[in-house]
């Protein structure tokens, strides 16, 4: 990833109640994307982790985008001091418009809609609809449990051995931006299925 105008997702929990372990992760990774002057694009949120990231990256002088459905709007889950809001009509359009333009792709631990949108990019990457870096932030081992039932998919020959190379797993926030660096693009002649 070159540097200049750089935009990164993170997909992560909207959730208040969890360890707070987890929030000094996605602070931590807020902080460094600020840091680095990455645009961390999410889905606008003000509470948990999406709202501990949108805070640090904010008050580190960094820029949040965030891309909400109206719905979400309506139902006042929107982070209101974010450098960029854009509002959609359908949570597909918003799925669909925070990976446009987007250099990479992390997931800090979340719930369902944290993993339906990691299986979703993880996903369109193999069918090379997207080829940038997806990055799995493993915090607490978090995504033990999920990264086993990706190996029994490939050992049971529902997924390729090539298709291991779709995402990294990173520990660390910092690890993670690592990887955005120098994880390559995906080759899209690896989606064929000969």
């Amino acid at each position: 990833m070159e540097n200049g105008n750089r935009e990164v997702v993170v997909y992560c929990a909207s959730s208040a109640e969890i360890d707070p372990l987890y929030f000094d992760a996605a602070s931590r990774l807020g902080e460094l994307l600020a840091e680095n002057n990455i645009t961390c694009v999410n889905g606008a949120g003000r509470e948990g982790l999406m709202g501990a990231l949108n805070d640090a990256v904010l008050k580190n002088g960094g820029r949040v985008k965030g891309i909400i459905p109206q719905f979400m709007v309506d139902a006042g889950w929107g982070h209101a001091l974010l450098t960029e809001t854009i509002i959609t009509e359908t949570i597909h359009e918003r799925k669909a418009a925070m990976v446009k333009s987007a250099d990479a792709v992390i997931a800090l631990p979340g719930g369902m809609g944290t993993l339906e949108e990691l299986a979703e990019i993880i996903t369109w990457r193999q069918l090379g609809l997207y080829h940038k870096p997806v990055i799995i932030l493993n915090i607490n081992n978090y995504y033990q449990p999920l990264l086993s039932f990706l190996e029994k998919m490939i050992s049971e020959k529902f997924m390729k051995e090539v298709y291991r190379e779709l995402w990294q797993v990173a520990v660390s926030p910092e690890a993670a931006v690592d990887l955005i660096r120098t994880m390559p693009d995906w080759n899209p002649g690896c989606t064929k299925y000969d």
